[in-house]
């Protein structure tokens, strides 16, 4: 039998489909392994199946029943040697010089495909959602499994690499939204992922409402509540996948999504005015965000022909929250979040509006938001503003990028909690490119450019003016957002994308494999391939 080390990754042995023994193993591989390499190891030398998840050096021994202890202990064995096997391969990968790794190995940008791209991309945010097959561990709450439906925000924790504080390892009610999205538009060979997508919102839902807590944010990996701050986008983003999915269901399931939905309508009616936790979970105001999203889940319960009732007090609320959304401009740009955060001075422009624009009601075509985006990107882009990246230089130099952060001095770089830089996202990026996909469908289905004095800027950044045609406007739009994936692909992992990237060098930083992050590129790369 193995030795116990208290302070190495748990392994889980399941005897008749159930957990049977919770040890741990001493040898078992470290963050390099668990990163760069994704397999599955089988043995038949004994009654045991042996599956080794290599993700996240995970090993899962299943016994048949009556197994007689010495079948056991030969699978325990196994299981140790895999162990050993991974731990060794790890020391060899630590002893390969660098420019063999992974992370210092760049996709070539000229000869990448984007659209071909896009299918590596779907199956990298598959591996985070949770089945009856694939069963995730909380590597910090004990004995928490997950149950089917389950979406990881990211498999990286606290252990996870050196460098790494966080714990990603939770189910966000809006990610795991955005990623349903991206599931149902995908090359699922079964309806089985949604099934179990709706079926876990309602246990989530079910674990905030009996807590008086309807909206929180995330929840731990087996639905029970996570503590956490409360933000009212959730539940909106969450009914806006479940109609988009809908006719993927089976009929059983479609009586809980329309259960889910009700839930979620009969609470977003007493929140839709009020103050919430914003986006990211750190200041609480009245968010455009949340109110953009929430406006657009409305007009679609509104529209839906899926036999989910309309109550009658969206009548109202539409033009309430158009109102409201209105009163977020001051001039120049909207603000995100009322009142403005004492803390986080200045926190406009924020990524917040261009993504209310791609999960929310906001028009593309809006100037005012045109007007915001181009101080976005300038904020990021131009040499001369204090929050420039450096890597956005290098990167015009090859004609890509460029890499888009959250807000002006942002100072959380997903490594710790200890707020000591700024950096660039993948959703940012991958979401402003989405803008200008979108933005170039409408201009050549209205065959004309919203250019007026205030979204001026915004078009002079991709070389259009008032001279440029409909279709040559929508052209450079196109070739705009292109550039900025391409700096996504670039800097990537071998195509695994993390939460940010290095402002300087463009490598990959914080968590590893966010599904968010997938999700917005396969997000853009439809719009992409609607134009």
């Amino acid at each position: 039998m193995p030795n116990v080390d208290p302070k190495a990754e748990r392994a889980v042995y399941v005897l008749d489909g159930r957990p049977a023994v919770d040890l741990r193993l001493t040898a078992t591989p470290t963050e390099v392994w668990c990163n760069q390499f994704e397999a599955l190891a089988r043995s038949s030398e004994t009654p045991a199946t042996i599956k080794k998840g290599f993700r996240k050096a995970w090993i899962v021994v299943t016994l048949p029943a009556g197994a007689e202890p010495a079948d056991t202990e030969k699978a325990l064995d196994n299981a140790c040697e895999l162990a050993d096997q991974a731990s060794n391969l790890e020391n060899t990968v630590r002893g390969w010089p660098k420019s063999l790794q992974y992370g210092l190995t760049r996709p070539a940008q000229a000869r990448s495909n984007l659209t071909a791209i896009a299918p590596y991309m779907f199956w990298l945010m598959f591996r985070n959602v949770a089945s009856d097959g694939l069963v995730f561990e909380d590597p910090v709450n004990a004995g928490v499994l997950s149950k089917p439906g389950c979406v990881l925000a990211s498999p990286s924790w606290e252990n996870t690499a050196t460098q790494i504080k966080q714990d990603y390892v939770y189910h966000w009610t809006r990610d795991a939204a955005i990623v349903a999205i991206e599931l149902a538009a995908g090359s699922l060979a079964t309806n089985q992922p949604l099934i179990d997508y709706v079926r876990f919102a309602q246990t989530c839902q079910n674990s905030a409402s009996g807590a008086a807590h309807f909206a929180r944010a995330s929840f731990l990996i087996d639905g029970t509540l996570r503590n956490g701050t409360d933000q009212t986008d959730g539940p909106a983003l969450q009914t806006l996948a479940i109609l988009q999915l809908f006719d993927q269901l089976d009929p059983p399931t479609k009586v809980v999504a329309r259960t889910v939905v009700q839930a979620n309508l009969n609470f977003l009616k007493t929140v839709y005015q009020g103050a919430t936790h914003n986006l990211w979970g750190e200041e609480y105001g009245a968010s455009f965000f949340a109110r953009s999203v929430q406006l657009k889940c409305f007009q679609a319960i509104s529209a839906n022909t899926l036999a989910i009732n309309i109550p009658g007090w969206l009548g109202a609320a539409i033009p309430w929250l158009q109102n409201a959304l209105d009163g977020h401009w001051n001039g120049q740009y909207y603000q995100s979040l009322f009142p403005v955060p004492g803390d986080k001075v200045p926190y406009d422009p924020n990524i917040d509006i261009v993504m209310a624009a791609i999960y929310g009601a906001v028009e593309v075509t809006d100037t005012k938001l045109l007007a915001t985006a181009a101080l976005l990107r300038s904020q990021w882009a131009d040499p001369a503003s204090q929050y420039f990246y450096p890597i956005n230089g290098a990167d015009r130099a090859r004609s890509i990028g460029p890499l888009l952060g959250r807000y002006p001095g942002d100072k959380y770089d997903g490594d710790t909690n200890a707020q000591v830089g700024d950096h660039p996202w993948t959703v940012s990026t991958a979401n402003f490119a989405e803008l200008y996909y979108r933005l170039a469908k409408k201009i050549t289905i209205n065959a004309a450019v919203p250019l007026n004095a205030l979204s001026a800027t915004f078009f002079s950044q991709v070389g259009v003016d008032a001279l440029t045609s409909p279709a040559a406007a929508a052209k450079a739009l196109q070739d705009a957002g292109d550039q900025m994936l391409q700096a996504i692909v670039s800097h990537s992992d071998h195509l695994e994308l993390g939460e940010q990237f290095d402002a300087t060098s463009g490598f990959e930083k914080s968590v590893s494999n966010l599904s968010w992050s997938y999700a917005s590129f396969l997000s853009a790369i439809r719009a992409k391939n609607a134009l």
